[in-house]
């Protein structure tokens, strides 16, 4: 009974951020569990990448080059999944600059990214639900820097605590519906948008988060999808509105 709570199978699932990292994880793991996954992202290369992947492990694997940033081409695809049972919103980018330093256009455009694609995908997907009347799961992409401030992280931070928000009050408003809302808020994850630095910087910087860990590491793009196919399945069909935190214990907030 546990292992079918997590079953997805004759479900779809649309994936944004799908290219990479933690999107890639995520849309692999979905299929897995038996989900045709609708794969977007601007970098068609890794999006026909990640789609090889699914269907080498036997999965069913849709392709949608877009932008997220653009409400138009976010609604057409998602028009194009003939039924919509989870959106995960996981396309994000990354800035960082000191407060004294961030410009209009740095923080214009990660909260273009990070959070207005969040909410098109929201948008676009609760409007397919409702539509179909499925009672389907919305996952989120927030992350460990709404818990603890960061220095160069206001424009990365605030996104992503605007996301939180956005979680909350469309948890709220599409629970009647038995649509549930949840965000995924993960700690130092190594991905390409983390491995930013030369090798002895990085090496630097992830000893130095697994040392802030309890569990001596830091986390995989694997170990956020696990979260998030838990967030899409039954296994949490009594769970809205709430973040889960796979960020190794570095915060434990009430």
């Amino acid at each position: 009974m546990a292992v079918k709570a997590y079953d997805l199978t004759g479900r779809t699932a649309f994936v944004t951020g799908a290219a990479s990292g933690i999107g890639r994880a995520s849309a692999v793991l979905l299929a897995e569990a038996g989900a045709a996954v609708h794969c977007a992202d601007r970098d068609e290369q890794g999006l026909h990448e990640t789609a090889t992947l699914i269907k080498a492990s036997g999965g069913t694997a849709h392709v949608h080059h877009l932008d997220v940033t653009d409400r138009a081409q976010l609604r057409q695809a998602v028009a194009a999944c003939e039924r919509l049972d989870v959106m995960a919103a996981v396309a994000g980018i990354m800035h960082s600059s000191p407060v004294l330093e961030t410009r209009d256009e740095d923080l214009d455009r990660v909260l273009t990214v990070n959070f207005k694609g969040v909410l098109y995908a929201c948008q676009e997907a609760a409007r397919a639900m409702l539509a179909q009347q499925v009672r389907g799961s919305i996952v989120t992409m927030a992350s460990g820097a709404v818990d603890t401030g960061g220095p160069g992280l206001l424009c990365y931070g605030a996104a992503k605590a605007a996301v939180v928000q956005l979680t909350k009050t469309l948890a709220t408003e599409m629970g009647p519906h038995g649509i549930r809302v949840n965000a995924v808020a993960p700690g130092w994850i190594r991905t390409p948008m983390t491995d930013r630095h030369d090798v002895a910087a990085q090496t630097h910087t992830e000893t130095f988060m697994a040392r802030m860990s309890p569990l001596g590491r830091v986390g995989e793009a694997e170990d956020v999808a696990h979260a998030v196919l838990h967030l899409a399945s039954d296994a949490s069909s009594f769970t809205t509105g709430q973040i889960l935190r796979p960020n190794g214990g570095v915060a434990m907030p009430w």
